[in-house]
């Protein structure tokens, strides 16, 4: 089968034969049709400081795909040859105190597809089918069905706290920071404002109805407030930029009470001001990948049952190209100005 490889402990990707994966006794093979392109991809594209900690190489990378199962083990029950999915990239172990409690989602033993272990760059994959999502929409088309994981970090972070009648500050307007506009909108937000420096990004949140884009290179998040008329701070933060100034504004702007919900990485140390929190009585939240499977059967819900933020959600794919073009996808993914890039994987 084609791929995407790294051989080694080095920058870059190869496009190149590898053999296809075997499938176990409890595993589903997929045929991969789609596969987003995410920032950790970019990190390990890089063989950033990041990737070396984390990545042994060799590897086929690659964790948000859609594809048709074309092969089931002998003790696969329910996961049906033919059948359309995405997969769950978090692969947990099942026996420690979280997973046999029921929050899979915080397994200390968690491996990702991609990460630590071969992934869906490639034109097969193979994952438990514990790990299978099958969709039963026919309305989701392969693009949108390629980027269910980063819709699924958007849904858990922008659904971490009610929503409802509340003033809604998200920080990056990435793929994930639109998706989780739809989101909170769908939840009954009162007002939603979202940050970035990039002025495509801030016009695609536009787009996608927020009620104030703030380009923080020109503005202050206060003055955007006064704009919006509020007379209080925002009551729900969403972080997902990871940059090293957001959440110390975020917690500028938040009001007495207020609850933020983080799920970009920092990508350097992040002073705060502790005392605020303490005084102002927030509540910070750690958010990583999806609630396994809350996250899945909301979003799923919210596709089926709201065509406008179906419409939302899909319109954030700004850029789909075949497999064999992955380099110019990369760059543009890299480039932090459009939306989510989708790579085709039927043109071999």
């Amino acid at each position: 089968m084609k791929a995407l490889y790294k051989a080694g402990a080095q920058p870059g990707f190869e496009l190149v034969d590898r053999p296809e994966p075997k499938t176990g006794e409890f595993d589903v093979k997929i045929r991969v049709m789609t596969t987003g392109i995410c920032g950790t991809d970019l990190h390990i594209l890089n063989w950033d400081a990041w990737a070396q900690s984390t990545i042994e190489a060799p590897l086929i990378p690659g964790h948000e795909f859609y594809g048709e199962v074309v092969e089931i083990g002998a003790e696969v029950r329910d996961v049906k040859v033919g059948d359309r999915v995405s997969g769950e990239g978090h692969i947990v172990c099942g026996t420690c105190r979280n997973c046999r409690a029921g929050r899979r989602q915080m397994c200390i033993r968690t491996q990702s597809v991609g990460v630590q272990r071969d992934g869906a760059f490639a034109e097969y994959v193979v994952i438990p089918e514990t790990n299978v999502w099958v969709h039963q929409d026919p309305s989701i088309t392969p693009e949108l069905g390629a980027v269910f994981d980063p819709l699924g970090n958007a849904t858990h972070t922008a659904l971490a706290f009610p929503v409802l009648g509340e003033d809604v500050l998200i920080t990056g307007a990435g793929p994930i920071g639109l998706m989780a506009i739809a989101v909170a909108r769908h939840a009954g937000a009162r007002k939603i404002a979202i940050t970035d420096v990039s002025a495509p990004r801030l016009e695609l949140a536009r787009q996608m109805g927020v009620d104030y884009a703030i380009d923080v290179s020109a503005m202050r998040i206060k003055d955007a407030q006064k704009e919006l008329g509020m007379r209080e701070g925002f009551d729900i933060g969403l972080e997902m930029s990871g940059h090293p100034t957001a959440l110390p504004e975020m917690i500028e702007n938040m009001n007495h009470g207020g609850r933020i919900a983080m799920l970009g990485l920092p990508a350097a140390k992040i002073d705060i001001d502790w005392a605020k929190v303490v005084t102002h009585m927030l509540t910070l939240k750690g958010i990583y990948g999806r609630e396994m499977y809350e996250t899945w059967y909301a979003m799923s819900a919210m596709l089926t049952s709201n065509p406008a933020l179906h419409a939302g959600i899909s319109s954030i794919v700004t850029d789909v190209l075949p497999a064999t073009e992955w380099a110019a996808g990369f760059a543009e993914a890299k480039s932090g100005v459009g939306g989510k890039v989708v790579l085709d994987w039927t043109v071999f």
